[in-house]
């Protein structure tokens, strides 16, 4: 067993349980915005780890592809969660008092006031 083997074999388990922790926050999470956090965050986290613990095990051209994959998951889960939270928003899925700092509120205040 080489060192690449326990090096992949620790970024797959963590990325698993990473996976399982988050899809476990999906369903034991409150509100809209703590679950957007646990379908965000350790699924993306995740998802890099087992892609990096298979990227070692393969060869260098096919592990760029799993870096494209990586990549393109970095860049969309964000901006999807940013949206998912300002439809909840909007349609007032969020409970406004729990939020620390309302700055779509103060935004949205001001742009029906101009209307």
């Amino acid at each position: 067993m080489s060192w690449t083997d326990v090096f992949s074999a620790i970024c797959l388990i963590g990325g698993a349980l990473s996976c399982l922790f988050g899809a476990i926050g999906l369903l034991t999470f409150p509100d809209v915005t703590a679950r957007l956090q646990a379908a965000t965050k350790p699924q993306t986290l995740g998802l890099v780890l087992i892609l990096i613990g298979t990227g070692v095990q393969l060869d260098l051209r096919y592990a760029t592809g799993l870096l494209l994959v990586g990549l393109f998951q970095m860049l969309t889960s964000p901006v999807l969660s940013q949206l998912v939270g300002r439809a909840a928003y909007r349609t007032e899925s969020v409970d406004r008092s729990t939020l620390v700092v309302d700055e779509l509120g103060e935004r949205i205040d001001r742009e029906r006031d101009v209307r």
